[in-house]
């Protein structure tokens, strides 16, 4: 068996387009030959097919999809038989959430459709025991119309699984800068961690791209999520609506028994900002000041650059102060020099 390329067919579906690419896997824009819809096709690479953990994951994200049924999610299809491993899926004209925050100027109330339509997304999905762990801006697909749709369950807890899942083979779950702090500690999580997840991708959207925490690196982010508290949205951002800064607050809460205790709590909030009473948690932040983390990082830089100088110079004191010497030609017995 080998890799799959546009213009083949893999069982009823005959691949035209690539959509896009990742380190595991590849997406196809295809026709469907039987229904003559377009859909597409997810194709893991041949390296992953035999691997257990990877296979879990891409049977997980396979079948909750295929269970969960709502507008707001990317429906995963069945197809008559399968000759290898692969995710048949709806196909959506439209671009993902990353791709429309990395333009300027996201209108505030664009900010909070979006969010609303995550949240009503979110209340779906966990009434059906599905809790999706890995909410990020990449696994939001934005349609043409501005509905947002949801993929990518290769992490998700269902509760009706009777199985390993995939927590039980990795620590930690998720992507760094919108895992909850439970995550980082290992936890499984619950519906409570998707709500951090969506608190997260709002602060970024009436930020400007600004997170609840930033380092130099994954694990230094990783560690000041369990031990240091957040900047609020008004340090980026200083004439935000205090009530909409309340919300992302409380869904961002390092103890996950502060925070909305259902993505229908936070729904409530979302769809009338103006009623939240503010509970001054922000004021009740103990942050590491910007000017130190900008501080420390560029202490680092300096840290990093000096000692490859240092470096460099003692390896030109070393060959100044031990130069190579020539060796001598030494003579055969017969007079020729060797």
């Amino acid at each position: 068996m080998r890799e799959v390329s546009v213009g083949e067919n893999l069982d009823q579906y005959k691949l035209i387009e690539v959509i896009a690419r990742s380190g595991m896997a590849s997406i196809f824009k295809a026709i469907d030959q039987i229904s003559h819809q377009t859909v597409a096709i997810k194709v893991p690479y041949m390296q992953f097919e035999s691997d257990v953990v990877f296979y879990g994951r891409f049977q997980r994200e396979e079948e909750v999809g295929r269970r969960l049924d709502h507008p707001g999610i990317v429906k995963v299809l069945t197809p008559k038989k399968k000759s290898r491993m692969y995710i048949a899926m709806e196909y959506i004209e439209g671009d993902s959430l990353r791709s429309m925050m990395r333009e300027p100027g996201l209108p505030l109330e664009k900010a909070l459709d979006l969010t609303r339509q995550l949240a009503e997304t979110l209340v779906y999905m966990h009434s059906e025991g599905v809790v999706h762990r890995d909410l990020k801006p990449e696994n939001i697909l934005v349609t043409a119309e501005g509905r947002t749709k949801v993929m990518d369950f290769g992490i998700a807890l269902d509760e009706s699984a009777r199985r390993l899942t995939w927590s039980g083979l990795s620590s930690t779950i998720g992507t760094p800068d919108y895992m909850a702090p439970e995550q980082v500690s290992g936890r499984r999580g619950d519906v409570r961690t998707d709500i951090y997840s969506l608190g997260t991708i709002l602060y970024e959207m009436l930020t400007g791209g600004h997170l609840p925490y930033s380092g130099p690196n994954v694990y230094n982010v990783m560690r000041s999520k369990t031990a240091e508290d957040p900047q609020p949205p008004s340090a980026f951002k200083h004439d935000i609506d205090p009530h909409l800064e309340e919300i992302v607050l409380h869904a961002i809460e390092r103890n996950p028994r502060d925070r909305y205790a259902s993505a229908a709590e936070m729904l409530a909030d979302l769809r009338d900002p103006s009623k939240v009473v503010p509970q001054n948690r922000a004021e009740r932040l103990h942050p590491r000041s910007l000017a130190m983390q900008q501080m420390r990082r560029r202490l680092g830089y300096v840290m990093f650059f000096t000692s490859l100088i240092g470096a460099f110079l003692l390896l030109i004191w070393l060959a100044n102060r031990y130069p190579a010497t020539q060796s001598t030609p030494r003579r055969s017995y017969r007079g020729q020099t060797r």
